[in-house]
């Protein structure tokens, strides 16, 4: 389920936010303070922030900036009074990706959410996946299991390339047993392929997160999370 982290110090508000967001699917959680913001990034990552500027031990354009920094590829949407131009360009050179001034409409803000999220899935571009849990970069070829780094082999990443740029549809054996030659041409013969497959579902999946179906006779299929 996609996580998003409220920091908005009015109490009421930050009620009647989450709770709209939970009513749309989404998992929310409440902070009310940039040091209580801080102790949530450090436990199971967020997909979104929704983030007010004036809170009571700091600014949301500073904690903006640190967000930044320890999770760069979450995206961040500014929800504040602050109404000035200046303030709306500082959000974005930040890196923000919206800045709502308030008053607001809950349902307006539910679709921004949407499409922030989904550009987010757009921009990987198929060099990675990212769920909040499990997020894959192809390019760097690293791999990040609820917070932690995974070990991942090199042919642990082409078959995770290679099941994610197919997603929903089989990817036979045969495919991905001619996908898995490597630069000498070593042959990955049937066994290997399924002792692979089992060791990388060990390291990506756990019990409450499922992203790859087995289908019998045939291949595998990329579901993404399910819980």
């Amino acid at each position: 389920m996609t996580k998003i982290l409220v920091v908005e110090d009015d109490l009421a508000l930050s009620a009647g936010l989450c709770f709209a967001l939970d009513e749309a699917g989404y998992l929310s959680a409440a902070a009310y303070t940039c040091e209580k913001a801080r102790r949530f990034l450090q436990g199971e990552p967020f997909r979104l922030a929704i983030l007010d500027i004036n809170l009571p031990d700091g600014d949301g354009f500073a904690l903006c900036r640190e967000f930044k920094t320890a999770a760069p590829e979450m995206p961040v949407i500014f929800l504040t009074a602050n109404d000035l131009e200046q303030d709306e360009l500082h959000g974005f050179d930040l890196g923000a990706d919206d800045y709502v001034t308030k008053p607001f409409s809950i349902q307006i803000l539910i679709r921004r959410v949407e499409a922030v999220l989904r550009r987010g899935v757009s921009n990987a571009g198929g060099d990675g996946f990212d769920d909040g849990f499990l997020r894959l970069d192809f390019q760097a070829m690293t791999a990040v299991r609820g917070g932690e780094k995974v070990a991942i082999t090199p042919n642990e990443y082409k078959l995770l390339r290679l099941l994610t740029a197919k997603a929903g549809t089989v990817a036979t054996r045969r495919l991905l047993l001619e996908k898995l030659w490597d630069m000498e041409g070593n042959f990955v013969d049937d066994h290997t392929l399924t002792v692979t497959m089992n060791r990388l579902r060990a390291k990506i999946e756990d019990g409450r997160h499922t992203y790859i179906q087995t289908i019998r006779g045939m291949g595998y299929v990329w579901t993404g999370a399910q819980e």
